[in-house]
């Protein structure tokens, strides 16, 4: 039997790669941090990190103790919500923004339906500006998007920065008309790439227009244009523009957790936004 209390020190160090941070996460001393962390390796018989002086990093054993950990956890915590009466249940209606796609998000979803088999989730996958129209109609009950400059709704997710993007082949001259690949209206970042290039006169057309992530990314490896996206969330096979094209700056982006009201403590909302809140790392990175 693995020790729950050893397997929440790991999967915070697994989240933040830093026994530091994961011993500020948990109120405990980096020493003892490192303890559980030891005394799990022992009783798994395996090396879950490896480490030196300035990085932190999972073995092949840890990556899979991560799933396992999770699962164990999950299933303790779901049992004493059934017994305790408390256990979270009801219709969940929750919208994802497009940039979320190929992100680990899709684990963390699966990860709280095993936790939550009450709860009726109902998935919908859109553009931002649509999910947040959606969202105040009453037809969502969360949102994971982004939130246009200026606006304060939402909790703050993360930041990012919007950047051009296209197939490492792709050449663009500084003077050339800029090929656009574009989601269609309405977007955030199709305003935002159309309104700098208008503001610093750079002459554009329109190569694309899709409705989804996989298209415009399609459409990007084929070497049709170049896009505007989030520079962290930077789809496989894509790469930042050269700054020889001298396109002009996109400027930040907010990545936003919303809901129409103040979630109820004990609800599909809350239970989600704090799934969501706790294993932000997740949105950073990649499938």
């Amino acid at each position: 039997m693995f020790d729950p209390v050893q397997l929440q020190s790991f999967l915070t160090v697994a989240q933040t790669l830093s026994f530091t941070e994961a011993g500020r996460r948990l109120g405990l001393r980096q020493s003892t941090v490192s303890q559980h962390v030891r005394r799990l390796e022992q009783a798994a018989g395996v090396v879950l990190f490896t480490r030196d002086t300035h990085a932190v990093a999972l073995t092949e054993d840890g990556e899979a103790m991560v799933g396992f950990a999770r699962t164990i956890l999950e299933a303790g915590e779901r049992a004493v919500r059934h017994f305790a009466g408390t256990e979270v249940r009801g219709r969940l209606r929750f919208g994802v923004s497009e940039d979320f796609v190929l992100t680990r998000l899709p684990e963390l979803l699966n990860a709280f339906r095993r936790s939550h088999p009450q709860v009726d989730l109902e998935l919908t996958v859109e553009l931002s500006a649509v999910l947040h129209r959606m969202l105040s109609a009453g037809r969502l009950d969360l949102v994971l998007a982004k939130r246009r400059a200026g606006e304060d709704h939402g909790r703050l997710i993360r930041g990012d920065r919007l950047v051009w993007i296209g197939a490492r082949t792709l050449r663009l001259g500084p003077g050339d008309p800029v090929p656009l690949l574009l989601y269609a209206p309405p977007s955030i970042t199709r305003d935002r790439a159309l309104e700098s290039l208008e503001r610093h006169g750079r002459p554009w057309r329109i190569a694309c227009t899709s409705t989804s992530l996989s298209g415009l990314r399609a459409a990007a490896l084929a070497g049709l244009g170049v896009l505007a996206h989030s520079r962290t969330l930077t789809p496989e096979g894509l790469v930042e523009v050269a700054p020889q094209a001298r396109l002009p700056e996109l400027g930040g982006v907010d990545f936003v957790l919303a809901s129409r009201g103040p979630t109820e403590p004990g609800s599909p909302a809350q239970a989600l936004a704090d799934a969501v809140l706790a294993d932000g790392d997740g949105l950073r990175r990649l499938t």
